[in-house]
């Protein structure tokens, strides 16, 4: 008798487990790469300076300390509820950073969060935030990469827990919050400096227990990824800075009580305050009219 209720459980479970696995591999598996016609794409150099400075690539990529803003060596790392992230070397070097790659590569990457060998990236890199980055503008910011120094230092493998670990599974984290579509509904170039090219939302939004941004909450600050203190607010109901004063605080550095800049924010400023005083006051629009 037992081995007849042992054989019908398997007879039930086995196919059950057997479609769970058919519909896992289908769910997380990375989507097919898009071909990019370049021929209609033309490269503006400096256009692509601008878009590099404002997606804030050297922020996260260059060597801690370094003041080479334009050798992106990699190796911070970043501590999560998940375990700690190292940025990796995304250089011109071939063998250790990304000089192998082509603009599909590149596009895919941005746009999609996927390896040139098919594999999600973790979305410690905001391709959740880059995916609304307009094509022209990756084609220029692709071109003004290829002018960049390149480093031999290997990239360090992250260091994450169980079952965050596992690449496979980012598939179902981008069906749950990898969402087409901007969380202000006045899109316009405010919206695209801020939430697109910026990302300020990746740090600046509280995360829930998977990783997904708290859109209830925007702006209302996050965990610091250095592992210290918190990443403030920067929702009018908190910040009640003027629009002149945000537009000083990233240009100079300056706060309104006289304060400095610091932090990983120190960079973040340092790139914005390369960018035009136009997209300086669309970036304080932006944040002066969330609700």
């Amino acid at each position: 008798m037992k081995a007849l209720i042992f054989n019908r459980t398997v007879l039930i479970i086995l196919p059950l487990f057997i479609i769970a696995v058919i519909v896992y591999t289908l769910i997380t598996q990375p989507k097919k790469l898009t071909p990019i016609d370049l021929s209609l794409l033309k490269a503006n150099l400096d256009n692509g300076k601008k878009v590099f400075l404002a997606s804030g690539c050297s922020s996260c990529h260059i060597r801690e300390g370094s003041d080479n803003k334009y050798l992106l060596t990699g190796g911070q790392k970043f501590l999560t509820n998940f375990g700690t992230f190292v940025a990796p070397n995304i250089s011109n070097s071939k063998e250790h950073g990304i000089g192998s790659w082509n603009f599909s590569d590149f596009y895919n990457s941005i746009k999609f969060g996927q390896s040139p060998l098919g594999e999600h990236y973790f979305p410690a890199f905001p391709y959740n935030s880059y995916q609304h980055m307009d094509d022209k503008d990756i084609y220029d910011l692709w071109t003004y990469w290829k002018t960049l120094p390149s480093d031999e230092t290997p990239s360090q493998v992250h260091d994450l827990v169980f079952p965050f670990n596992i690449r496979r599974n980012i598939g179902i984290w981008k069906i749950l919050y990898m969402k087409d579509k901007y969380f202000d509904q006045t899109i316009d170039r405010s919206t695209y400096l801020v939430e697109a090219l910026g990302h300020c939302a990746e740090c600046h939004t509280p995360r829930n227990y998977l990783g997904g941004l708290k859109k209830a909450v925007w702006m209302k600050g996050g965990i610091n990824p250095s592992g210290k203190g918190k990443i403030p607010s920067i929702h009018p109901e908190d910040l009640k800075w003027t629009k002149d004063e945000i537009m000083e605080y990233l240009s100079s550095g300056f706060t309104p009580d006289y304060d400095m800049v610091g932090g990983k924010m120190a960079s973040v400023v340092e790139n914005i305050s390369q960018l035009s005083d136009l997209d300086r006051e669309l970036i304080a629009d932006y944040l002066l009219r969330i609700e």
